[in-house]
């Protein structure tokens, strides 16, 4: 992972926007959660419930359904849930995740993100995941923002569907967006950290990509990039 103690030389304002899942965090936020919440209210039957709804999605992905349209699957498994209910039993998995201290966030990143914030940089959470996990998570490391996808609520209940999935070209939006909310910004001088090659279009809107991880697809298409730029 790139240095990133000094920021910008300029000593410009700048942003930093960080995907969650296996690139601050070891786990799948979603269905860690998903996991959690099942078997905790319905014992063995939670168990078998999260199973079956793994293998539908694993059996989508492999078809070669877009990461997007798994986003919606999965929230449709809200469906009428209480979203008080839900937030309590986010601050529970939250807290269980991270009682140990270890295993739960990847060190280097949280350590990147510490180092931006302490130089001044507005550090920002962009997610497939949703706000009852990400909202905690955002406290600790002391994000300033978290773009994700957010499920509709309709008298205090999740109705299972979503806004636009913040997953590959909704999460470039939504960062997209957050730069053109900060005019004083220069995209150049802005970082951003991802681990899959769905991150792409996030991370070619910044000056400074980093790749989390070992996604082999990711580190190619990044170093073209720095090649290009380059020439």
């Amino acid at each position: 992972m790139s240095d990133v103690s000094r920021g910008p030389a300029t000593g410009r304002p700048y942003l930093v926007f960080s995907d969650v899942d296996e690139t601050l965090i070891t786990v799948k936020s979603m269905f860690d959660f998903l996991h959690y919440q099942l078997v905790r209210r319905h014992g063995v039957a939670g168990e078998e419930e999260y199973e079956r709804i793994m293998a539908v999605v694993r059996r989508r992905a492999g078809d070669g359904t877009p990461r997007a349209d798994i986003n919606r699957l999965y929230y449709g498994h809200y469906t009428d849930e209480s979203v008080e209910t839900i937030g309590r039993l986010a601050e529970d998995w939250f807290a269980e995740r991270t009682a140990s201290g270890r295993g739960f966030y990847i060190e280097s990143t949280r350590e990147a993100l510490t180092a931006h914030r302490a130089g001044g940089a507005t550090v920002v959470l962009v997610s497939g995941s949703f706000p009852p996990l990400l909202e905690p998570l955002a406290r600790e490391v002391g994000a300033d923002a978290v773009l994700c996808t957010r499920p509709l609520v309709a008298d205090g209940r999740y109705t299972g569907e979503v806004e636009t999935p913040v997953i590959g070209a909704g999460k470039a939006a939504a960062v997209l967006r957050k730069l053109e909310s900060r005019p004083d910004v220069d995209p150049r001088d802005c970082w951003a950290y991802g681990d899959h090659v769905s991150d792409l279009p996030m991370l070619e809107l910044v000056g400074h990509p980093v790749a989390v991880g070992e996604d082999e697809e990711l580190r190619k298409r990044l170093a073209e990039r720095v090649k290009e730029v380059t020439a």
